[in-house]
């Protein structure tokens, strides 16, 4: 696969998490989540999840089995949102390296294109699920509110860089 296909998320949303239409992703087949955590689902340096991402994440979970995925180290962390949303987890994932990613695909027994990875950064999560042919999904960082983060300047230079690189998307 070549860098510019590994750059290209399969759905790029304006919109965050609680934004993302839960209905389409049903109709692909997507049969499971993972989900990172750190601006995805949390705020930055925040340990409580928006409202609006809760509301978001029970509604999916009501249908589909979900995954946390975080490179954070902090078990206590992570641990404790995925304790307050009834989640597994992972932490130190190490992506865009897919051996956490694996065992949770080895977890789920579902095949590659039936799992969306979600997540808000271009070179870890897109590139993670990518390698191993799952459904990508690249939404925006979120903010306490669960509405786009206007002071996220990483995804925006990533998105110029993958378009520098040869990739399509941006």
């Amino acid at each position: 696969m070549s860098l510019r296909q590994l750059l290209h998320p399969d759905w790029l949303l304006d919109c965050t998490l609680a934004e993302l239409p839960l209905q389409q992703l049903l109709e692909r087949q997507i049969a499971a989540l993972v989900v990172d955590v750190d601006l995805t689902l949390l705020p930055w340096r925040q340990s409580t999840v928006p409202r609006s991402c809760q509301r978001w994440l029970e509604e999916a979970h009501r249908q589909l089995p979900i995954h946390l995925l975080s490179n954070n180290p902090s078990r206590e962390r992570i641990g404790a949102v995925a304790a307050d949303l009834g989640l597994p987890f992972t932490t130190s994932a190490g992506k865009p390296r897919r051996a956490a990613l694996r065992r949770v695909l080895e977890q789920l027994q579902l095949p590659h294109r039936q799992v969306a990875l979600i997540g808000d950064r271009l070179f870890t999560d897109v590139i993670a699920g990518n390698r191993l042919g799952l459904y990508t999904v690249l939404v925006k960082p979120t903010d306490p509110l669960g509405q786009p983060c206007r002071h996220d300047r990483l995804q925006r230079l990533e998105l110029r860089l993958a378009h520098w690189l040869g990739s399509s998307v941006g």
